[in-house]
C-alpha cells in the first residue's frame, strides 16, 4: 500500500510516526525546506538561538517534535521543498514540483493531508503599505531569522496569537507601540467558563496579557482600526476606541490577523465536500472525529481540516494515521485510539469557547469602505465587488468571474473570506449562501516549463 502524507508540521509528524510504527514507509512531502510547521518553524542551519529563545513556553514541545522529525526522515520517503500543486482523485495522483523546478507525479492508495492554516485578514486602508505583515509573518521573521518587522510595531486583530506575537516581540527587544484587540472584554468574559476545558492554556493566555501590560505596552480592547497611514511605509495607525474617539499611534510596522483559516485547497481538489462552520466563521472540509473524509482513502488532520492549534494537530495527526491503518485491516493501538478520541473531544470544547471569545469581526468587513483595496493581487476594491454583485454576482464564484477577485497569485486565500462578507452584505444573503471560492490548480504559483 502506497501512503502519502502531505505536510510535516505537528499533524504530519505524528501521522508519520504512527505509520512507521506499523511498518509503513510513507512518501512524506513538505513544501518548506524543513519540517516543524509554522508554529515550530525551524531556523536555518547554523542559527545560534536556542529553543527557549525561539519558542518560549513551547520550547519543550518544539524540541520533542523536532527530534521525532529527525528520527522519522530516514524511515520515510522524505521530500522537502516540494509543493503539491494539484490532486487528480480519479487517477489517485499528486502533481508535485520540487525546488521550484523538478516536476513529478506521485501515486497514492491512501492520502493524509496535513496542510495547516494561514492568517485570516481584514483589509483596511493602508494594509498594502511596506511594513505591514500578518501576525504569522511577524512570528516567522523572529523564528526563522531572529529579526523583527520593526522596533515600534503595532499589533492589530484578535485571538491568542495577537497577544503572543506582541509579547514575543517585547521579549526580543522591540517596544510594541500598541496592541489593538477588536474584541470587547465582555465577549471574552462570557466565554471564560468554556476556556476552563484547557486550564493551562487559559492561564497562560492571562499571564501573557499581564506580562504585556507590566512592560508598559498599551493593550486596548473593543477598538476599531480605521487606517494604516504613511508615505512609502507604514508610520502610524489611526483607530477608534469603544467610546468612538479617534486616536493616532505612531509606529514603524504593523502586524495584523483575526484568527486563522484552513489551507484546504488540496482537500477541495481531492473531492472532499465542505461545510460552513458558523462558530469558527470558516468553510472547512468534512471529516469524522478520526480524520476520515467522505472520499475513500483521503484523511485530514491538523488546522487544514479545521482550526484547533498545534497540540490538537499532533493528536489529530496520530488519530488519522490510526484510522487509515484500521480501514486497511492493519494493526493499530486501540488504547491509544481511545485516549486520542477523549483528548480531541475535550479540546473541541475548548476550541468552541475560544471561537466565542475571539470572534471574527464580520461587521467590520461588511462595512468596508468602497475605496478599500480588497484583492491586492488584482487591485480590486470593495466597491468593485459591490458593483459585481449588482451586475449579477449572485455568489462568490460568479462575482469572481465578473470582477476578477481571487484570480491573482494567492487564488483568493487572502481576499476570499472578507470578499464573501462584503458580497453577503451587498446581496442581503447569509454568508453560507454566498459560498466559497472553489479550489483551482495550481493551488500556488508555479514556474512554467522552460522558464528561467
Amino acid at each position: 500500500m502506497r501512503v502519502v502524507v502531505v505536510g510535516a508540521g505537528p499533524a504530519g509528524v505524528r501521522a508519520v510516526e504512527q505509520l512507521v510504527r506499523s511498518g509503513i514507509e510513507p512518501v512524506w512531502i513538505e513544501e518548506a525546506p524543513d519540517g516543524g510547521g509554522r508554529i515550530y518553524q525551524r531556523p536555518p542551519a547554523g542559527f545560534r538561538r536556542n529553543h527557549r529563545a525561539i519558542y518560549g513556553a513551547d520550547a519543550k514541545r518544539a524540541r520533542a517534535l523536532h527530534a521525532a522529525l529527525e528520527a522519522l526522515k530516514p524511515r520515510a520517503d522524505w521530500r522537502p521543498d516540494t509543493l503539491v500543486w494539484n490532486i487528480r482523485p480519479r487517477e489517485r495522483l499528486l502533481d508535485t514540483q520540487t525546488a521550484g523546478r523538478r516536476r513529478a507525479t506521485v501515486e497514492y492508495d491512501a492520502l493524509i493531508l496535513c496542510t495547516g492554516a494561514m492568517d485570516r485578514i481584514l483589509p483596511i486602508p493602508g494594509w498594502t503599505l511596506p511594513g505591514v505583515t500578518t501576525l504569522g509573518g511577524a512570528q516567522i521573521a523572529l523564528k526563522a531569522q531572529g529579526v523583527g518587522i520593526g522596533a515600534r510595531p503595532v499589533f492589530i486583530g484578535t485571538g491568542p496569537l495577537l497577544v503572543l506575537a506582541a509579547l514575543q516581540y517585547a521579549k526580543a527587544g522591540a517596544t510594541p507601540a500598541l496592541v489593538l484587540d477588536t474584541t470587547a472584554f465582555a465577549t471574552k468574559a462570557m466565554a471564560s467558563a468554556g476556556l476552563l476545558w484547557n486550564l493551562p492554556t487559559f492561564v497562560r493566555g492571562l499571564r501573557y496579557t499581564a506580562a504585556l501590560r507590566l512592560r508598559g505596552v498599551p493593550v486596548v480592547e473593543d477598538a476599531t482600526p480605521i487606517a494604516i497611514e504613511g508615505e512609502g511605509r507604514a508610520t502610524a495607525l489611526r483607530w477608534r476606541d469603544a467610546g468612538w474617539r479617534e486616536h493616532v499611534t505612531p509606529c514603524d510596522a504593523v502586524a495584523m490577523g483575526w484568527g486563522l483559516k484552513p489551507e484546504a485547497q488540496l482537500a477541495d481538489l481531492a473531492g472532499v465536500p465542505f461545510r460552513f462552520d458558523e462558530l469558527g466563521h470558516n468553510w472547512i472540509p468534512e471529516k469524522d472525529g478520526a480524520g476520515r473524509t467522505p472520499v475513500p482513502g483521503v484523511y485530514l488532520a491538523g488546522d487544514g481540516a479545521g482550526i484547533g492549534g498545534a497540540e490538537v494537530a499532533e493528536l489529530a495527526g496520530a488519530r488519522a494515521a490510526l484510522a487509515l491503518l484500521e480501514d486497511h485491516g492493519l494493526p493499530s493501538d486501540m488504547v491509544l485510539r481511545a485516549h486520542l478520541d477523549g483528548r480531541l473531544r475535550t479540546e473541541a470544547r475548548f476550541r468552541a469557547a475560544l471561537e466565542r471569545a475571539f470572534p471574527y469581526p464580520a461587521d467590520l468587513a461588511r462595512r468596508m469602505d468602497d475605496a478599500t483595496l480588497l484583492c491586492r493581487c488584482e487591485a480590486i476594491t470593495a466597491g468593485d465587488l459591490r458593483s459585481a454583485a449588482r451586475a449579477g454576482g449572485s455568489e462568490v464564484n460568479r462575482a469572481k468571474a465578473l470582477s476578477r477577485i481571487g484570480m491573482g497569485r494567492c487564488q483568493g486565500r487572502v481576499c476570499g473570506p472578507p470578499a464573501a462578507e462584503v458580497l453577503s452584505e451587498a446581496l442581503g444573503l447569509p454568508l453560507e449562501q454566498v459560498g466559497r471560492l472553489r479550489g483551482q490548480p495550481p493551488v500556488k504559483p508555479i514556474p512554467l516549463p522552460g522558464s528561467a
